[in-house]
């Protein structure tokens, strides 16, 4: 399967006293604010690194219940919270938190297709930082 995606920015101003706007081909971010402010402090608007952040548990839910399902296995739920560090001007790490509901599944036989669904997550292998995943049954 192949295709595109496209999502644009718009900022304007310097980048303390600036402001941008995000928007994403399928509307659902519609020049949604951002700024110094909602990156760097607690303002009203998302910031690059939540963006990652929910890109990437999305991306790892989505793959790991594929796996789930080449093993025998439909997950009732699966919550994903991603938790991306920022260090020094870089992206230094990422925590993927992993709270699953699978039914009829060992904790070992969970671990090891969460392992998998982390290294072939398109998200993960597009990352170039520290990927930790950190999974449980509920």
């Amino acid at each position: 399967m192949n295709f595109k995606r496209k999502a644009s920015a718009t900022w304007k101003g310097s980048g303390k006293e600036g402001q941008g706007f995000l928007t994403t081909e399928s509307t659902v971010l519609q020049d949604t604010q951002y700024a110094y402010k909602t990156r760097f402090e607690n303002g009203k608007g998302t910031n690059p690194e939540e963006l990652i952040g929910a890109a990437h548990a999305g991306c790892f839910s989505m793959q790991l219940s594929f796996l789930l399902g080449e093993e025998g296995f439909t997950p009732n739920s699966l919550d994903v919270e991603a938790e991306v560090e920022f260090k020094d001007g870089e992206i230094v790490k990422i925590i993927l938190d992993l709270k699953g509901d699978v039914p009829n599944i060992k904790a070992d036989k969970f671990n090891e297709i969460a392992d998998k669904a982390k290294s072939v997550c398109p998200v993960s292998k597009l990352l170039n930082a520290e990927i930790e995943l950190n999974s449980r049954l509920s």
